[in-house]
């Protein structure tokens, strides 16, 4: 497992631990629900889950050619945590009535689609028929010779 692949498993182990204290707080202050259920919600499903999933699709995933993607893998973990943690710092507060925080929250949108975007452009190198593979094989051949 390589440093990004063990970064996002690390961290997505943190969200779910941070998601089950936040529901277990659900239970002691119930007010806490209005402010935190999206977050709640938003840390189980963005942090732990897709965190997870991404993880292990840039960890086991096939490399067509050797291919390394580290700077990717890098830019997705950044990307991705750098906007779920702006959601989960201010959208509580956004919802206690701070307005003027909708900006940043769509800042934190915004980093978490981009996210997205560069794991799928990585992933899509990797998605590779049999044919195609075949082809890569013939190419790399080819220049040996």
């Amino acid at each position: 497992m390589g440093f990004w692949h063990y970064l996002f498993v690390r961290a997505a182990l943190v969200y779910l631990v941070y998601t089950a204290l936040l529901g277990s707080l659900f239970y002691l202050f119930p007010s806490l629900v209005g402010p935190f259920r999206p977050s709640h919600v938003h840390a189980g499903l963005v942090g732990f889950f897709l965190q997870m999933v991404m993880g292990v699709a840039y960890w086991m995933m096939p490399r067509p050619g050797g291919l390394r993607q580290e700077a990717l893998e890098a830019l997705t973990f950044f990307l991705l945590n750098a906007g779920l943690l702006l959601r989960l710092v201010l959208e509580p507060l956004y919802l206690m009535g701070h307005q003027g925080l909708g900006p940043w929250l769509g800042l934190a949108g915004a980093l978490q689609l981009l996210a997205t975007l560069v794991f799928a452009h990585a992933m899509g190198k990797r998605v590779v028929t049999a044919d195609m593979l075949r082809k890569m094989r013939e190419e790399r051949e080819r220049r040996r010779a």
